[in-house]
Formats: structure tokens, C-alpha cells, sequence
């Protein structure tokens, strides 16, 4: 098995002998004649060039590695397709292709999350805490409340909300439990709560676990500020029997670059579906932040070949509704935070101005 990677290089740069640079040294090396008798070892573990094709505005040459130079991981391959050579001028990784059993399944993904809510159909609705600092959990459970009773799917806390001394973690998922069980038992509705996991290294997976026996129905990781191997581990950990929902804080500083770092679909798409994640956010293209809309389709599309659930993201509002369905179809969590909690008459008639839109396209609640 093999791992095929396409770097784009700008067309100053040569990319042929940039490739081989790639293929030889992010694997065996070169090595002289006191190791002559290594060679076929050696030669197992090298790259391969495998074609370099010349386009108006850049080269994009494909470099195939050997799978064995890996641990089956997302932190071993990023350091295979680009740890040194990404210090060593313009080149940016635009595609990763794996094969179809390396790194980590997701538990639930898009049929598990479904099952959860028990919505087979229709796209999701997802509201996001607002504001986002500076509440107390009380206030947590009073805006869940009102958006709950309204018919919301899912909520999130914001990603930089952690486990501060004035809304407790613990102290924030018990209030809001308390709403979640009510709901389910007056109406038989499951609304799923992702609550953000943070702390020490040393803390954090055990913290996560923690969560889940005090009753989350849902995790939140900022996956690129804690790291992939995080969110590998939570994902194999048979204690951690909740959805996933994978923050792409940090993306833009890894992929915004036209030149160098990674493409979005990479680290937003490929990597977070072998990483175990069930649900990833991304800028939608439509919505309050610069995105580009090819990339976009390309998370889209990466996400679902694992069956993972794409959660478009940063404005989303009811009035593009149709357009989010049009471009991707029902199988989306469309996730609103001001577009839900400054809705001119609320947070509820937020909610149901989602369930409008969704309504006037076919869809019943």
C-alpha cells in the first residue's frame, strides 16, 4: 500500500528537482558505500516521483510514499509528507490520497449522529453559546431552553470557552443536562450538547472521559491547537461513546497561505476523516469569512467518502438555506451563532426561522 501526495510549487520553482528533493530526503536519505549492503532496505522506504505536470501558474508534482515508513497515524504522515521540507521555500501540500484503512474511523458519523438525533433525513440545525465568554452555566441552561423548545438539533459551546473558574466545565454541563432531559422526556427528542474538551496534555483525555460519564452527548476539540494524536485517541477510546466535533481553529494559519502550508481540504477534509472525527466545521463559503468555494466542495466531498458530517460554518443564516442544499444536498449540520441567538424576536424564532427555510425546500421537522 502507498500514500500518493500532490505539492503545488509556484512556477519560479523547479518542481522536478523539488520532488525528488521531497522523495528522498522525507524518507530513506542518501547513504554511500558503507551501507551498500542495505540497499534493497533502503530502497523500499524511498519516494517516488511519480509525475510532475506544468500549468500556467504552477507545477503540481505527485510523490508516492511507501506506507511502512508510517505508524498508521495522522501526526507520523504529517511529518513524512512535509516536517522538514516545509521550512524549505514555496510549496504547499493540495492533496493527500490514503489508503482506505489508514489512521481512524469515526464512531458515529453521519448515520451515527442521525440515529442520536433521530433525524434520518432532513440537514441538521446547530446553534453555537452566545455570548461566548462571560456567562454563567444558569445562563447556559437559559438559552438552551429557549432554543430547545424551538426544535434545535444540536448546540456548541463556542471554541474558546474553556473550563474557567466562573463557568466550570462540569458546572455548565450539569445545568444544561437538566434542559436536555426535560426535552427528551416531555417531547422524546435527543438534542445533542457538544461540549468543548480543553486542559493540560496530561489532563485532557481523562477529563474527556469524565465528561462523558457526567452525561455529554457530544464532544468539541480545537483539533489543530491540541493535535491530531488528541483526537485519534478520543476517537479509539471505547469510554468515549459520543460524537466528535472537530473546531478548525488554527486552519487558516496552516492553509491560508497561497504558497506554502496545506490546503484547506487537506487539513479540513482528508486528515479529519482519518483522524476519527464525526463531524468537522469549516468557513462556509457563502458565509461572514473569505473562503474559496472549489475548496469548499472539496471538504464536502472528503469528509462524506468517510462518512463523516460536513458542518458548514461562520454565517450561516436561514436566507441561504437553499443555496447551502443546492451546492451539498441534506446530509449537513447547518450551524448558526449569531445567525440563531441575535435573530431580531430571539434565539426560538431564530431556530424557526432555520426550520422555514428547511420546510420550504421539502423538508418537515
Amino acid at each position: 500500500m502507498s500514500i500518493e501526495v500532490d505539492y503545488r510549487f509556484p512556477p519560479n520553482i523547479d518542481a522536478e528537482r523539488q520532488a525528488n528533493v521531497i522523495a528522498i530526503g522525507q524518507t530513506a536519505g542518501t547513504w554511500n558505500e558503507w551501507f551498500s549492503h542495505r540497499d534493497a532496505s533502503l530502497k523500499s522506504h524511498l519516494a517516488e516521483v511519480l509525475k510532475v505536470e506544468t500549468q500556467e501558474d504552477c507545477s503540481i508534482a505527485t510523490v508516492r510514499f511507501p506506507e511502512a515508513n508510517v505508524e498508521g497515524d495522522i501526526a507520523s504522515l504529517l511529518t513524512m509528507i512535509f516536517g522538514k521540507y516545509s521550512m524549505a521555500g514555496a510549496a504547499k501540500v493540495v492533496a493527500v490520497r490514503l489508503p482506505e484503512g489508514y489512521g481512524t474511523r469515526p464512531k458515529f458519523g453521519i448515520e451515527g449522529i442521525r440515529a442520536r438525533v433521530a433525524v434520518p433525513k432532513r440537514p441538521l440545525v446547530m446553534a453555537i453559546f452566545k455570548p461566548a465568554l462571560g456567562l454563567t452555566a444558569a445562563d447556559h441552561a437559559t438559552i438552551l431552553a429557549e432554543v430547545a423548545d424551538a426544535g434545535l438539533d444540536l448546540i456548541k459551546d463556542d471554541e474558546i470557552l474553556g473550563d474557567l473558574p466562573e463557568v466550570p466545565t462540569l458546572e455548565r454541563l450539569a445545568a444544561c443536562r437538566e434542559v436536555i432531559e426535560r426535552v427528551r422526556d416531555s417531547s422524546g427528542r435527543n438534542l445533542l450538547y457538544a461540549v468543548n474538551v480543553t486542559g493540560a496534555a496530561d489532563r485532557l483525555h481523562e477529563k474527556a472521559r469524565q465528561l462523558v460519564k457526567a452525561g455529554a452527548n457530544a464532544l468539541l476539540l480545537n483539533v489543530l491547537a491540541y493535535g491530531f494524536s488528541v483526537i485519534e485517541a478520543l476517537a479509539r477510546d471505547p469510554e468515549i461513546n459520543v460524537p466528535i466535533f472537530a473546531h478548525p481553529a488554527l486552519a487558516g494559519a496552516m492553509c491560508a497561505s497561497p504558497d506554502t502550508g496545506f490546503a484547506y481540504s487537506v487539513i479540513l477534509g482528508t486528515l479529519m476523516a482519518h483522524a476519527g472525527a464525526d463531524a468537522v466545521l469549516y468557513p462556509a463559503h457563502y458565509g461572514s469569512l473569505p473562503f474559496d468555494a472549489t475548496e469548499e466542495r472539496k471538504i464536502v466531498e472528503n469528509l462524506r467518502s468517510r462518512r463523516v458530517f460536513p458542518v458548514p460554518s461562520a454565517g450561516i443564516i436561514p436566507s441561504i438555506v437553499p443555496r447551502v442544499l443546492e451546492d451539498f444536498g441534506s446530509d449537513i449540520i447547518l450551524n448558526a451563532g449569531t445567525g440563531i441567538m441575535d435573530a431580531p424576536h430571539g434565539p426560538a424564532a431564530g431556530v424557526s426561522a432555520f426550520f422555514e427555510a428547511l420546510e420550504e425546500a421539502g423538508f418537515r421537522r
